[in-house]
């Protein structure tokens, strides 16, 4: 099978010699508001069923059309559809642009011919305005089947869940903003750490996802999914936000519009925006949450060819928390359900971006994008899970800090050509990220103000360098087929700043990981297609395990496969669904909050993913998700006897889904969130209980002025938000219990808000 692969490939690399299509129709689509390029949105012309969809650049092409007249129909989710009737010249092409004015979603408009996750992935995106969003890290729920949960105050990256796995804050998922990384690799709480705290919801434009190892463009991480947030390129008008909520809760947003009209015509966007949260939150002990965000964006378009994008941002917080509480305290009655047994929790964090990207469009079709991005981060968390087991004098807690900075840079150049008289799109891409953390700490503290020891110091450098090349070949109207290899080279150094270890070496490895792909689609009718996706992933292991493991494979595979397909049986009914397997290779994983290694055995994961959306009128929505997964350790993985290959906290079923209402006015929905109980251990004898939960939001726009109410938990169901099998001891105890420890979730929340736009 692999040489079969790797021939294909082959062939497609001789095949870039081939004759180009000839050009018979090039087009290009903007938004009449801002001016600005509408990439994804889909042209078609009916007569002869042929669809193409924008680039980057709004531009779009068909080939080799005979001469004659054509209606093309130009589509893009929230805007009004356009048609043109158009004639061509075979000789010349013809050149069209179009400005399409922002309108109602229609489900009509969505074609299964498009990527297969792509419609729903729009869908979602637009969804943003009709739930109670709370800040960016809730905006991944707006992935099908992803959960999340924050146990450690509101200032702390959210625990992730999705398609059977407990990712913890990032181990399994590649997180993207604008193409810069949020996984943070090797950092001191834990692999993968992802904070999106640093996004301004109201910036945030849309959010590609996909889940299973299947892009060649997404490498570390990428095994259960990834999601790639993209922030707007233009503003519509200004705006003041002012928001006030329970529990002491008060938020304030700007977006300011920088640039004149004229500029806006000349393809010049640039604003900035800014954010500040307040919250003392729902906990008898005040969270005391403090986080402030400032983000600066410009694009210029120069000559239809030529696309600018510059980003600078600013993110700072600080917050305490009550953290974890044991169970049998509840019970007892000692604490209450908001209690804490050590309200010293909590931290500090912030982070600096700066990125800039250059695409070019040339007139054979092709573009090329480059990408350079810097991050400065900086990162303090204490937390206190065991209390007294470990110290029975000055207690169990811990400060997990570093100093990190990162240096970026992608580039991929993509041309469609002919080959068997049938189009190819080729993609190549190149990149590095270098992470460079000094100071990652380890240390046992008390009140977070004494330090008691350090357990693990050290200066960590992580470089990786990939490349890849993705190959699609529409081999007819119907087929298409899309090879892709991916080749990631890392390399791994830690040095100890531990007293004890001086003086201090550096230990040193690097290791390699090829990742192939293979993704078909077939489009049985205009109204069905089938999909495959397999490929190969990986998930690095820290740098601190790394460089100390004898095992030759720390960049344990990913090997996924879907099979699925999207559905329209109805103009304005979509269904997407797909069966899925995914296994995971041997594993070391370092445990941030203890300092130590713990070997992983062989999983697998399968199950069924179902999604539907439904248009029920011009003005009513409704959508859900059922995602069902089955994830156990592999027999040969363990020694322990049967019964013991359940995976901790994974989900088995979950569902979402709701109904809004959009209107130019009045913008109203309720959603609910379903996730059911599952294993807390590894033989099923801790249960973590599951919760149903409905949160609904309504707003009313009259001229500049919008009024916005919220609420969370309208049952104020009493649910465990996070939950944990944790060995822990009391000052008052004299052995250690084994129990379930939780962080409670929100009660009724309701929050209102003001906007004016100028």
């Amino acid at each position: 099978m692999k040489k079969i692969f790797c021939l294909f490939l082959m062939c497609l690399f001789i095949a870039t010699s081939a004759l180009a299509h000839q050009v018979s129709i090039r087009g290009v689509v903007y938004g009449k508001g801002t001016n600005t390029p509408l990439e994804g949105a889909t042209v078609a012309i009916p007569a002869i069923n042929k669809i193409s969809t924008t680039d980057k650049f709004g531009v779009y092409t068909f080939y080799g059309l005979a001469d004659g007249n054509y209606e093309l129909k130009i589509s893009y989710l929230g805007y009004v559809q356009e048609s043109k009737t158009v004639a061509v010249n075979f000789q010349a092409p013809t050149l069209l642009t179009s400005l399409l004015e922002t309108g109602s979603v229609e489900l009509a408009e969505v074609s299964v011919a498009a990527r297969p996750d792509q419609p729903l992935h729009i869908i979602s995106a637009l969804d943003v305005q009709v739930r109670p969003i709370q800040n960016a890290q809730e905006i991944l729920r707006l992935v099908p089947g992803l959960f999340i949960a924050q146990h450690a105050g509101g200032g702390k990256a959210e625990q992730i869940f999705l398609r059977g796995f407990d990712i913890d804050h990032g181990t399994d998922i590649n997180l993207t903003a604008d193409g810069m990384p949020v996984n943070m690799v090797s950092h001191a709480h834990g692999q993968g750490y992802s904070d999106l705290h640093f996004l301004i919801p109201e910036t945030i434009e849309s959010v590609d996802f996909g889940k299973g190892p299947y892009q060649a463009d997404k490498g570390n991480f990428a095994t259960a999914g990834y999601a790639d947030f993209r922030t707007r390129n233009a503003l519509d008008k200004s705006t003041i936000k002012l928001e006030a909520g329970r529990f002491d809760t008060y938020r304030a947003v700007g977006l300011f519009d920088l640039l004149s009209n004229r500029a806006r015509q000349n393809g010049h966007n640039a604003y900035l925006a800014t954010e500040y949260l307040f919250s003392n939150g729902y906990f008898e002990s005040p969270q005391d949450l403090n986080r402030l965000n400032l983000f600066g964006k410009y694009q210029g378009v120069f000559k239809n060819n030529l696309i600018l994008n510059a980003s600078l941002s600013a993110f700072r917080s600080k917050w305490d928390a009550s953290g974890q509480i044991p169970e049998r305290e509840v019970v007892a009655g000692r604490i209450s359900r908001f209690g804490a047994i050590d309200n010293t929790e909590g931290g500090q964090t912030a982070r600096y971006n700066a990125n800039f990207s250059l695409d070019k469009n040339f007139k054979n079709g092709s573009y090329l994008r480059n990408q350079l991005y810097y991050i400065k981060y900086d990162f303090a968390l204490y937390s206190d899970f065991t209390f007294f087991l470990n110290d029975p004098v000055n207690g169990d807690q811990i400060r997990q800090k570093e100093d990190r900075s990162i240096y970026g840079y992608q580039s991929s150049y993509a041309q469609e050509i002919s080959l068997l008289g049938r189009p190819l799109l080729q993609e190549y891409g190149l990149g590095l990220r270098y992470d460079d953390v000094n100071g990652s700490e380890l240390s046992r503290t008390r009140n977070r103000i004494t330090t008691i020891s350090e357990v693990q110091k050290g200066n960590i450098q992580e470089l990786n360098t990939f490349g890849y090349v993705n190959q699609t070949w529409q081999l007819s109207p119907r087929f298409s087929f899309n090879g892709a290899l991916r080749f990631d080279r890392l390399f791994f150094n830690y040095t100890s700043l531990l007293a004890e270890d001086f003086p201090a070496t550096k230990q040193s490895k690097a290791t390699t990981r090829v990742s192939p792909k293979l993704n078909i689609t077939y489009r049985l009718s205009p109204a069905f297609q089938l999909y495959l996706s397999s490929g190969k992933g990986y998930h690095a292991n820290d740098t601190r395990v790394s460089v100390v493991s004898e095992n030759k494979d720390v960049l344990p595979a990913a090997r996924g496969v879907d099979l699925g397909f999207t559905f329209k049986p109805a103009n304005r009914l979509f269904i997407q669904t797909a069966v899925w397997i995914l296994d995971l290779d041997q594993e070391l994983v370092y445990v941030g909050d203890e300092g130590i290694t713990e070997p992983s055995g062989k999983t697998r994961r399968y199950g069924l993913d179902v999604s539907a959306r439904a248009q029920v009128t011009n003005k009513l929505y409704l959508d859900t998700d059922i995602n069902l997964a089955r994830p156990r350790a592999r027999p040969r993985a363990r020694q322990e006897p049967a019964g013991y290959d359940y995976i901790p906290l994974a989900p088995t079923f979950t569902s979402t889904g709701g109904l809004s209402y959009q209107t130019k006015k009045i913008k109203t929905g309720m959603r609910y969130r379903f996730l059911g109980s599952r294993a807390a251990n590894e033989d099923y004898s801790l249960t973590a209980d599951g919760y149903f939960l409905l949160d609904a939001v309504a707003s009313y726009t009259t001229g500049r002025l919008e009024f916005k109410l919220s609420g969370e938990n309208l049952l104020n169901t009493n649910w465990k938000e996070a939950q944990f099998e944790t060995e822990s001891q009391l000052r008052t105890e004299t052995m250690p219990v084994t129990e379930i420890h939780f962080t409670p979730g929100t009660p009724f929340f309701l929050k209102a808000g003001i906007s004016y736009s100028f």
